[in-house]
């Protein structure tokens, strides 16, 4: 399976989720005056937004090469999975802080909590099921890194966002759970309000991690390392190179930018040498299909 076909999937679960939950969560809140529900409602509009932008972004990678973007349009993914950071921490994190401060002096008890407890805890089931459809694509990619190592390393930043969504989305789910239940029991409607800013404090720190986490692919990353070193490895043991003295690695949404400098072996005319630089990139392509350009520099030293 390809990079795009997992994130798409994952993307797909979280969209179809988010969008029923969203709604519930609307009715509820208007329901039960309940601030915590109210943010949470606003997060998952918010997500399914954060969804579409991320489809977007996958489409714009697909688009070929030209004049304009001659290494292609690969790095849309890492742009609008930055616009989905800036998002958590607007229209999720500061406003369900907003909602919580607002609402802190409230003496107002809600109303009918019972619904909101029923309409969270179905909607904690359905994110649940989100978060285990992502992590089930991303399990095909991890190849015995712990998830937290793949995460730090991964090159596919539309699965990273839509697992600290599902991630936050979950998180978040609970606290507004227990807020809503504190109130209901003590009869005190500031729990209420501690539970819409804990809903907000933890998107903000999500956002913050996808922002850091992308905006390293934005400036330009190498690709990852079992992929530099499978490069490599498969240069120095090609009969045609007799040294390799550098190799530069970008990664450019799903395809891979690649330099080499190598030292070759002898050969009797230029033609000889041409052929087997083509010969090397043409193999290196075929092993490492991910490879979109190749930019081969004979040399003697590095």
């Amino acid at each position: 399976m390809s990079h795009q076909d997992a994130s798409v999937k994952s993307i797909i679960f979280a969209l179809s989720a988010n969008l029923g939950i969203a709604i519930t969560k609307t009715i509820a809140a208007i329901m039960t005056g309940s601030g915590a529900m109210l943010a949470e409602s606003i997060h998952s509009f918010a997500d399914c937004g954060n969804q579409g932008l991320l489809f977007l972004g996958l489409k714009a990678a697909k688009k070929k090469p030209d004049k304009e973007h001659p290494l292609g349009y690969g790095k849309s993914t890492y742009f609008w999975s930055f616009i989905v950071a800036l998002m958590l921490f607007s229209m999720g994190g500061l406003f369900s802080i907003y909602e919580g401060i607002h609402k802190l002096h409230s003496t107002e008890e809600l109303n009918n909590p019972l619904i909101a407890i029923i309409v969270l805890s179905v909607s904690m089931l359905l994110e649940g099921a989100s978060l285990w459809g992502c992590i089930t694509q991303i399990n095909k990619f991890r190849h015995g890194e712990s998830l937290w190592q793949w995460l730090k390393n991964s090159r596919q930043s539309e699965l990273v966002v839509v697992f600290g969504e599902d991630v936050a989305a979950l998180f978040g789910l609970l606290f507004a759970l227990v807020a809503v239940v504190l109130s209901l029991v003590t009869g005190n409607p500031i729990y209420d309000s501690i539970g819409s800013i804990g809903i907000g404090v933890l998107l903000v720190i999500v956002s913050f991690f996808v922002a850091v986490k992308v905006k390293s692919l934005l400036i330009g990353q190498s690709a990852d390392e079992d992929i530099r070193l499978g490069i490599n490895d498969f240069l120095e043991k090609r009969p045609e190179i007799d040294q390799v003295l550098n190799v530069i690695t970008l990664q450019l949404g799903p395809q891979i930018m690649l330099t080499v400098k190598a030292k070759m072996a002898e050969t009797k005319s230029a033609e000889k040498l041409i052929s087997d630089i083509n010969v090397c990139e043409k193999e290196l392509k075929s092993v490492f299909p991910t490879v979109q350009w190749v930019f081969f520099e004979p040399d003697k030293e590095d």
